[in-house]
């Protein structure tokens, strides 16, 4: 979703469970992934989202998962 929005971040698997994910790009763009990770990918089980402002990371590109 998040390359298909054209954002610029990460996606991180945590050892507990959670997912961290760095999303940066237009806002309207970061509102509609916000919203999509409510729901998340199809074998996914989410209970919460929590959104926090954070600085952009210089020299970011793309989009990565791990």
């Amino acid at each position: 979703q998040a390359i298909r929005l054209g954002i610029r971040g990460y996606a991180d698997n945590r050892p507990d469970g959670r997912v961290e994910v760095l999303a940066c790009g237009e806002q309207s763009a970061v509102d509609q992934l916000r919203a999509w990770l409510w729901q998340g990918p199809s074998q996914a089980y989410v209970t919460d989202v929590q959104c926090e402002p954070a600085p952009f990371p210089p020299g970011l590109e793309g989009f990565s998962t791990g």
